[in-house]
């Protein structure tokens, strides 16, 4: 699964160079605010089964998966060892750039819930990333996918800089579409009022299809 059905454009960045480059260096620091990781531990507790193995693409220096969620493990797959190795919700880590190579370094259906916090505007083939998710997600487990109006400009992809906050929710929700397997596709939005007080939070989610409901 490629990301054809989106014009090229769309995945360019300002700058093109090897990703591994810019994230040679750890950054120890977490991208919102203490208001949105909150909603996010929320939502999780909503949404992640209880006592589950999960994903954590794209990791970094923290998960903000709560413990009242209870993991029988997260396994962390990003692009820096040393924030991940910091980690400490994470039992295991693999360095990948999904940017180079999409296809995720895990046997099918392993994982319970997969999540990814605050980086899917980096993903230049995005469609082709989420139909690998839901080959390594389990029947029924939920992809759970989050961002706020933060990124680094120069390495996020070009509709995801001139598209609004709104759009951003149309644009993943499009991610799940296009890469089939899906279902029970829904969003939240916790947006506070102008002027704002605290990082806006949204997420996207979706379930892997089991034989039952793919009929």
């Amino acid at each position: 699964m490629s990301a054809s059905m989106f014009p090229p454009d769309y995945f360019a960045r300002q700058d093109e160079r090897d990703d591994g480059l810019f994230y040679t260096f750890p950054r120890k620091v977490v991208h919102i605010d203490d208001h949105a990781i909150a909603t996010l531990r929320d939502l999780y507790a909503k949404l992640l089964p209880s006592g589950g193995v999960y994903l954590d693409l794209m990791s970094s220096w923290r998960s903000h998966l709560p413990e009242s969620l209870k993991s029988q493990r997260v396994v962390g797959l990003g692009m820096n060892a040393e924030e991940m190795r910091d980690n400490p919700q994470l039992d295991k880590y693999l360095v990948h750039d999904l940017n180079q190579n999409p296809v995720l370094p895990y046997e099918d259906k392993l994982f319970d819930a997969v999540t990814c916090a605050v980086s899917v505007q980096y993903l230049i083939q995005p469609v082709a990333v989420f139909a690998e998710v839901q080959r390594v997600l389990k029947a029924n487990g939920v992809f759970v996918v989050s961002f706020s109006n933060r990124c680094f400009p120069n390495k996020a992809v070009s509709r995801w800089l001139s598209a609004s906050d709104q759009q951003h929710v149309a644009l993943v929700t499009r991610y799940f579409e296009e890469s089939g397997g899906w279902y029970g596709i829904a969003s939240y939005a916790d947006e506070p009022p102008v002027p704002r007080q605290h990082d806006p939070l949204y997420a996207v989610w979706g379930y892997a299809h089991s034989e039952d409901n793919a009929r």
